[in-house]
Protein backbone atom coordinates (compact mmCIF):
# COMPACT_ATOMS: atom_id res chain seq x y z
CA UNK A 1 0.00 0.00 0.00
CA UNK A 2 1.32 3.43 -0.91
CA UNK A 3 1.79 5.83 2.05
CA UNK A 4 -0.84 8.21 0.60
CA UNK A 5 -3.34 5.33 0.64
CA UNK A 6 -2.58 4.54 4.31
CA UNK A 7 -3.76 7.99 5.48
CA UNK A 8 -6.36 7.75 8.21
CA UNK A 9 -8.01 10.59 10.11
CA UNK A 10 -7.67 9.87 13.83
CA UNK A 11 -9.28 13.02 15.23
CA UNK A 12 -10.76 16.31 14.07
CA UNK A 13 -11.12 19.19 16.54
CA UNK A 14 -13.42 22.04 15.57
CA UNK A 15 -14.91 25.05 17.30
CA UNK A 16 -18.23 26.82 16.88
CA UNK A 17 -20.05 29.79 18.38
CA UNK A 18 -23.69 28.80 18.83
CA UNK A 19 -24.95 31.78 20.86
CA UNK A 20 -23.74 34.58 23.17
CA UNK A 21 -24.35 32.85 26.52
CA UNK A 22 -25.43 29.44 27.78
CA UNK A 23 -26.84 28.27 31.11
CA UNK A 24 -24.56 25.31 31.79
CA UNK A 25 -26.33 23.95 34.92
CA UNK A 26 -29.62 23.89 32.99
CA UNK A 27 -28.04 22.16 29.98
CA UNK A 28 -26.31 19.60 32.21
CA UNK A 29 -29.47 18.75 34.13
CA UNK A 30 -31.70 18.48 31.04
CA UNK A 31 -29.52 16.50 28.63
CA UNK A 32 -29.14 12.84 29.45
CA UNK A 33 -25.53 11.82 30.04
CA UNK A 34 -24.21 15.39 30.13
CA UNK A 35 -21.31 15.86 32.57
CA UNK A 36 -20.72 19.11 34.44
CA UNK A 37 -18.37 19.58 37.36
CA UNK A 38 -17.10 23.14 37.25
CA UNK A 39 -14.38 22.39 39.82
CA UNK A 40 -12.83 19.94 37.35
CA UNK A 41 -13.72 21.51 33.98
CA UNK A 42 -15.40 24.84 33.10
CA UNK A 43 -17.84 23.38 30.59
CA UNK A 44 -20.49 20.74 30.00
CA UNK A 45 -19.28 17.58 28.27
CA UNK A 46 -21.70 15.66 26.06
CA UNK A 47 -20.44 12.37 24.63
CA UNK A 48 -22.31 11.31 21.51
CA UNK A 49 -22.39 7.67 20.43
CA UNK A 50 -23.13 8.08 16.71
CA UNK A 51 -21.10 9.84 15.53
CA UNK A 52 -18.60 9.18 18.33
CA UNK A 53 -17.83 12.81 19.24
CA UNK A 54 -17.46 14.76 22.46
CA UNK A 55 -18.95 18.26 22.60
CA UNK A 56 -17.45 20.66 25.13
CA UNK A 57 -19.95 23.44 25.79
CA UNK A 58 -18.93 26.68 27.49
CA UNK A 59 -21.07 29.44 29.06
CA UNK A 60 -19.67 31.91 26.49
CA UNK A 61 -21.74 30.12 23.83
CA UNK A 62 -18.65 28.52 22.35
CA UNK A 63 -18.46 24.81 21.65
CA UNK A 64 -15.52 22.54 20.89
CA UNK A 65 -16.17 19.26 19.08
CA UNK A 66 -13.52 16.56 19.31
CA UNK A 67 -13.16 12.93 18.34
CA UNK A 68 -14.63 13.16 14.83
CA UNK A 69 -13.06 10.83 12.26
CA UNK A 70 -14.48 12.66 9.23
CA UNK A 71 -15.85 16.05 8.21
CA UNK A 72 -19.24 14.36 7.64
CA UNK A 73 -19.36 13.08 11.24
CA UNK A 74 -18.42 16.58 12.41
CA UNK A 75 -21.35 18.00 10.42
CA UNK A 76 -23.69 15.41 11.95
CA UNK A 77 -22.35 15.96 15.47
CA UNK A 78 -22.88 19.73 15.31
CA UNK A 79 -26.40 19.23 13.89
CA UNK A 80 -27.25 16.82 16.75
CA UNK A 81 -25.88 19.27 19.32
CA UNK A 82 -27.90 22.10 17.73
CA UNK A 83 -31.08 20.00 17.96
CA UNK A 84 -30.36 19.13 21.62
CA UNK A 85 -29.90 22.80 22.54
CA UNK A 86 -32.99 23.88 20.55
CA UNK A 87 -35.03 21.23 22.42
CA UNK A 88 -34.12 23.18 25.60
CA UNK A 89 -35.42 26.40 23.99
CA UNK A 90 -31.90 27.79 23.56
CA UNK A 91 -32.05 30.35 20.77
CA UNK A 92 -29.40 29.40 18.22
CA UNK A 93 -29.18 29.80 14.43
CA UNK A 94 -30.73 27.16 12.19
CA UNK A 95 -27.45 26.85 10.27
CA UNK A 96 -24.52 26.25 12.61
CA UNK A 97 -20.98 26.50 11.26
CA UNK A 98 -17.69 25.41 12.72
CA UNK A 99 -14.03 26.09 12.11
CA UNK A 100 -11.61 23.18 11.99
CA UNK A 101 -8.77 23.81 14.44
CA UNK A 102 -6.78 20.61 14.02
CA UNK A 103 -6.89 17.39 12.02
CA UNK A 104 -4.73 14.54 13.32
CA UNK A 105 -3.94 11.90 10.70
CA UNK A 106 -1.84 8.75 10.71
CA UNK A 107 0.07 7.21 7.81
CA UNK A 108 2.59 4.45 7.15
CA UNK A 109 5.65 4.83 4.90
CA UNK A 110 5.68 1.05 4.45
CA UNK A 111 9.25 0.53 5.63
CA UNK A 112 11.40 1.27 8.65
CA UNK A 113 13.41 4.50 8.67
CA UNK A 114 16.62 5.54 10.42
CA UNK A 115 15.71 8.54 12.56
CA UNK A 116 19.36 9.30 13.42
CA UNK A 117 20.28 9.66 9.74
CA UNK A 118 17.15 11.75 9.10
CA UNK A 119 18.06 14.02 12.03
CA UNK A 120 21.51 14.56 10.51
CA UNK A 121 20.19 15.04 6.96
CA UNK A 122 17.31 17.41 7.65
CA UNK A 123 17.45 21.14 8.31
CA UNK A 124 18.03 21.31 12.07
CA UNK A 125 15.81 24.35 12.69
CA UNK A 126 12.82 22.35 11.37
CA UNK A 127 13.28 19.22 13.52
CA UNK A 128 13.48 18.07 17.11
CA UNK A 129 14.91 14.67 17.90
CA UNK A 130 15.72 13.62 21.44
CA UNK A 131 15.26 9.84 21.56
CA UNK A 132 15.82 9.79 25.35
CA UNK A 133 12.78 12.07 25.75
CA UNK A 134 10.48 10.88 22.93
CA UNK A 135 10.88 7.99 20.47
CA UNK A 136 9.84 10.03 17.43
CA UNK A 137 11.39 12.75 15.32
CA UNK A 138 9.37 15.99 15.20
CA UNK A 139 9.46 17.64 11.77
CA UNK A 140 7.79 21.04 11.29
CA UNK A 141 6.64 21.89 7.77
CA UNK A 142 5.79 25.39 6.56
CA UNK A 143 3.67 24.31 3.56
CA UNK A 144 1.37 22.77 4.58
CA UNK A 145 1.76 24.20 8.08
CA UNK A 146 1.69 20.91 9.99
CA UNK A 147 3.88 18.93 12.36
CA UNK A 148 4.91 15.39 11.45
CA UNK A 149 5.94 12.85 14.05
CA UNK A 150 8.12 10.22 12.38
CA UNK A 151 8.81 6.88 14.06
CA UNK A 152 11.48 4.31 13.24
CA UNK A 153 8.73 1.84 12.28
CA UNK A 154 7.86 4.10 9.32
CA UNK A 155 4.61 5.19 10.96
CA UNK A 156 3.76 8.91 10.93
CA UNK A 157 1.37 11.18 12.77
CA UNK A 158 0.46 14.46 11.07
CA UNK A 159 -1.04 17.11 13.32
CA UNK A 160 -2.09 20.72 12.85
CA UNK A 161 -3.88 20.24 9.53
CA UNK A 162 -6.77 22.57 8.77
CA UNK A 163 -8.23 20.57 5.87
CA UNK A 164 -8.14 16.94 4.77
CA UNK A 165 -5.68 17.66 1.93
CA UNK A 166 -2.95 18.92 4.29
CA UNK A 167 -2.00 15.40 5.44
CA UNK A 168 -1.70 14.08 1.87
CA UNK A 169 0.54 17.00 0.90
CA UNK A 170 2.64 16.48 4.05
CA UNK A 171 3.15 12.77 3.27
CA UNK A 172 4.11 13.58 -0.33
CA UNK A 173 6.59 16.15 0.99
CA UNK A 174 8.20 13.81 3.55
CA UNK A 175 8.55 11.05 0.94
CA UNK A 176 10.20 13.52 -1.44
CA UNK A 177 12.54 14.84 1.30
CA UNK A 178 13.53 11.31 2.40
CA UNK A 179 14.11 10.15 -1.18
CA UNK A 180 16.34 13.18 -1.89
CA UNK A 181 18.51 12.14 1.07
CA UNK A 182 18.51 8.49 -0.05
CA UNK A 183 16.78 7.48 3.20
CA UNK A 184 13.65 5.84 1.76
Amino acid sequence: MKPEESLRIENIVASAKVTDALDLPSIASNIEGAEYDKKRFPGVVIRMKDPKIAALIFNSGKVVLTGAKSVESLDRGLAILGDLLRSLDVSIPDELTYKIQNIVTSADLGSTINLNKIAVGFNLDKIEYEPEQFPGLVYRLEDPKVVLLLFGSGKLIITGGKNTGDAKRAVERIISDLQKLGLL
